[in-house]
């Protein structure tokens, strides 16, 4: 039996879809979670920032701990355009569940790039990197080499340097479904102003 899914537009009349900005470092589970929360809304749309970096098909600039000047402007491209897609979405009624890893200073930019879209709720995905090392490697497309120093170096900036908006969550122990529910549960934890 599937979850009951949650139909019609956002609260309070505002005009815009319920929009949803998971973050985390890769492996943190950003796409699972994203798929499953997206599904318990009517209409919904996942918006995956990793499909926007894969569209660069020549040229593409991979963003590191110390990134190149064209790896910058190519995610400071692909933040706009999730920006963009997210408020679209969003002002036909759609709720968004838009992912990307927002790390740093970059929450709180994406964040302002989507202006005043509300309700707006900012999920942090925060498991450990022993977790997210045993993730990733169970992945087609892994993200760190054997030595997991590039997990490590993320998650510093993740803890370290990224704003705390919205719900931190540590989903360390957690299945994805568990994640929805708890995400579900506290709404009013993740809400920016």
């Amino acid at each position: 039996m599937s979850p009951p899914r949650l139909t019609g537009p956002a609260p309070r009349g505002s005009g815009y879809g319920r929009v949803f900005v998971l973050t985390g470092v890769p492996g943190s589970g950003k796409s699972t979670v994203g798929a499953l929360l997206a599904r318990r809304f009517d209409p919904a749309v996942l918006i995956e920032g990793d499909v926007l970096r894969r569209m660069v098909v020549a040229g593409r600039a991979e963003m590191t701990t110390d990134p190149s000047r064209e790896a910058v402007r190519q995610y400071g491209l692909r933040l706009r355009h999730l920006a963009y897609l997210t408020r679209s979405y969003a002002a036909e009624g759609f709720t968004v569940v838009a992912e990307d890893n927002l790390l740093g200073d970059h929450l709180e930019e994406f964040v302002g790039l989507l202006g005043d879209v509300r309700p707006c709720h900012v999920i942090a995905l925060a498991p450990d990197s022993a977790t997210v090392l045993r993730r990733d490697a169970a992945r087609s497309g892994r993200a760190y080499d054997e030595t997991g120093r590039y997990a490590r170096e993320l998650d510093q900036v993740l803890r370290r340097d990224t704003a705390r908006l919205g719900l931190w969550l540590d989903t360390s122990e957690q299945k994805a479904e568990e994640t929805v529910e708890e995400i579900l549960a506290r709404l009013d934890e993740s809400e920016t102003p």
